[in-house]
Formats: structure tokens, C-alpha cells, sequence
């Protein structure tokens, strides 16, 4: 017998990204006051008050409609961001203008991590994938508190190997793994992110194409041969996941 049935929809400005000056009047309100939601990092979660304080102090709070640019790959970086609420797209753009998406982010995450550290441009482009409240600590203000908090500075580098253990694992996917295995694979990841009292937003095909590292078309065919196996179904803009352990099979193919 399967599975219960899971189902899928489918200051620290960048100076260039002009319309996230602009506020939504939806996200004016915090969620979270700064401390809370630094402690939601799970590298920060046992730091000390007098850390998170400090942080907390010199973040910036900025809120963007879905679509919005952050900040644009190769720009000077502006700092650290932390997700409020909403989710944001972490992508690089090839020479030939083809996205590839390397992560989704959601709240409690950080991004920009690595030039926030090493003073360089950002490495890729982030984009509100929905109405996004995002806060930003720049960079000097990081140093600064990691020269005085030593705790801090130890765990910011561990946050850096895990990004770039997860790294690894995407290069490894894509070079060892079918698309379909790792389109197994996106729709598990998504579904289990979602998977308590929250309702997936639609996340089409070309999308799935740019997070899986292929072609639109060639997502379709893999999907619709899910389908003909019994493992999807399609429901007009979901995708009901019928079978998850066959699913999962196919993702550690």
C-alpha cells in the first residue's frame, strides 16, 4: 500500500537593485525582533547574548516584493543577510545567460556568507522568490564583532565548511547522478520543506530545470515518466507525490 499522499506546488543595498528601495507595506511589521531571529542560524543559536546584541545592533531591516534583485553576481558585497520571512533565490548566471539555481533559502537562513568573509564580490545573484524581509549585517560590522568574540569568528568558519560540504554534494550530483535522480530528489527536498502547516508556492519546470541543472524539456520528459511509473501525478498546478519511497529510490539512484 503507499504512502500517505504528499503534495507539491509547483545601507546593505545593492546599489544597483534601485526597486528594493522600495518597501511592502505587508512586511513593515517584524515577525521576529533581531535577536530571535539571529539565534534562528543554527550557528549562532549558542553564542552569547552579548554576541547576538551586538549583532543585532548594527543589522539593517529591508523588504522586498517576490521578483525583487538583492544584490547582482560580481557587485561589491554589502554583508551578511539573515531571512526574516519569505524565501530567496541564490543563483549564478552563465555567460550564455543561462540561470542555474544553487539553493532556495528560507527563514532562519543566511546567505552571501562567503563574501560577507572574504571581502570579494558576491559570488552569485540573490532574488525575492516571494514578499521577502531580510536583514543585513555589513561586513565591517562583522569583522569588528568577530575580532572581539573569538566564539563567533570559530563559528562563521564552521558555517563556511558546511557550505562547502553542501557544494560538494551538488557537484557530486551532477556529475554522478541521472536527472531524473535528481529531480527525485528536488520534489523530495521541497516537499518535506513544506511538510508543516506551510503551502508550497508554484515552482515551475524551467525552474526545476535551473535547480537540477539540465533543460526544461528534458524535466518534462522525466516527470512524465514518473507519472507513467505511478510514483507522480499531476494535478493541475501540483504535483502529487503517490509513491514516496519509490521516489526516493529513484533520488539515491
Amino acid at each position: 500500500m503507499n504512502p500517505a499522499k504528499k503534495v507539491y506546488n509547483q545601507s546593505c543595498i545593492s546599489p544597483s537593485s534601485r526597486s528594493f528601495r522600495k518597501p511592502f507595506d505587508a512586511l513593515k511589521t517584524f515577525t521576529l525582533l533581531p535577536n530571535d531571529l539571529l539565534r534562528q542560524a543554527p550557528y549562532l543559536a549558542h553564542q552569547h547574548d552579548e554576541v547576538i546584541t551586538g549583532l543585532a545592533a548594527v543589522a539593517t531591516r529591508s523588504v522586498q516584493q517576490a521578483g525583487a534583485v538583492i544584490f547582482v553576481q560580481d557587485e561589491e558585497a554589502r554583508g551578511l543577510f539573515f531571512i526574516e520571512t519569505g524565501e530567496v533565490k541564490i543563483s549564478r548566471i552563465s555567460k550564455e545567460g543561462r540561470e542555474h539555481i544553487l539553493h532556495v533559502l528560507r527563514p532562519g537562513d543566511t546567505f552571501n556568507d562567503v563574501a560577507a568573509m572574504d571581502g570579494g564580490p558576491n559570488p552569485a545573484t540573490a532574488t525575492a522568490r516571494t514578499d521577502v524581509a531580510v536583514w543585513c549585517v555589513c561586513r565591517d560590522d562583522l569583522r569588528r564583532m568577530a575580532i572581539a568574540h573569538p566564539a563567533l569568528a570559530w563559528a562563521l568558519v564552521e558555517n563556511l565548511a558546511r557550505r562547502a560540504r553542501y557544494l560538494m554534494g551538488v557537484v557530486e550530483d551532477l556529475g554522478m547522478r541521472s536527472v531524473r535522480g535528481r529531480l527525485a530528489n528536488l520534489l523530495l527536498s521541497e516537499a518535506r520543506a513544506h511538510q508543516i502547516g506551510a503551502v508550497p508556492r508554484l515552482l515551475s519546470q524551467e525552474e526545476m530545470a535551473s535547480r537540477v541543472g539540465t533543460v526544461r524539456e528534458v524535466v518534462g520528459r522525466a516527470l512524465r515518466g514518473m507519472a507513467i511509473d505511478g510514483i507522480i501525478e499531476f494535478d493541475r498546478h501540483r504535483i502529487v507525490i503517490l509513491d514516496e519511497e519509490r521516489l526516493a529510490e529513484e533520488a539515491n539512484a
